[in-house]
């Protein structure tokens, strides 16, 4: 509730992330939940399970963004079943794509999509504001403002699996020590062909940082 005793909406004030590698993706976030001014929940795992080797990263609200990777999650098993086959990474973002721009008026959430599949490998998808962006490397949610710079000047083409993997520990950790509505701790989801390895990175284990 607010000062005038109004709700405030749950929101994931967030820091996601997403990186492409020759062989599959990294996928993390941080941990906070935020409503206005006040931490409603310091270990929210924002990194959803849309299919087998697919996920996505939530930011916004978080009950409008969980909304749709529910409504995704739905669509695509049916999918599956329908074509028995898997469901390719690019279906997945174009559902998230789809449902995000026909509900913009009604829904504050914005989902990155990430995940492997036999056609195109590791891919990573943008879909904000009606838009489908195929990156090698994506950042969202507030604290993604406080490490554009960072993120640039690291990442390089070809990176390993390993500095992918270090390379979304030290943006996701830098924003945290920035960003008021990030924090907690980092979730990581590696996508390969040979599964999923899913991993929390806590508190005393984070990438440290000079700070005066």
């Amino acid at each position: 509730m607010d000062s005038g005793g109004r709700a405030q909406k749950i929101s994931t004030g967030t820091t996601i992330m997403a990186v492409e590698f020759d062989g599959g993706v990294i996928v993390g976030s941080d941990s906070r939940v935020s409503a206005g001014e006040s931490v409603v929940n310091r270990f929210f795992n924002k990194l959803e399970r849309l299919h087998d080797r697919i996920y996505c990263a939530l930011s916004g609200s978080a009950a409008d963004a969980q909304a749709i990777a529910d409504t995704v999650h739905y669509q695509l098993e049916l999918h599956s079943l329908n074509m028995d086959e898997k469901p390719l990474v690019l279906a997945a973002a174009t559902l998230v794509r789809n449902i995000s721009y026909r509900y913009k008026e009604e829904l504050s959430a914005h989902l990155m999509v990430a995940g492997w599949d036999p056609k195109r490998g590791g891919q990573v998808y943008g879909t904000m504001g009606g838009m489908l962006t195929r990156q090698p490397f994506a950042i969202g949610g507030s604290g993604s403002t406080f490490i554009y710079g960072y993120v640039d000047s690291a990442y390089k083409p070809g990176m390993t699996r390993e500095e992918c993997h270090q390379f979304t520990k030290n943006a996701i950790a830098l924003a945290m020590s920035r960003d008021g509505s990030s924090g907690g701790v980092i979730y990581l989801a590696t996508i390969t062909e040979a599964g999923v390895k899913e991993e929390v990175v806590l508190g005393d284990e984070l990438p440290q940082f000079y700070d005066k």
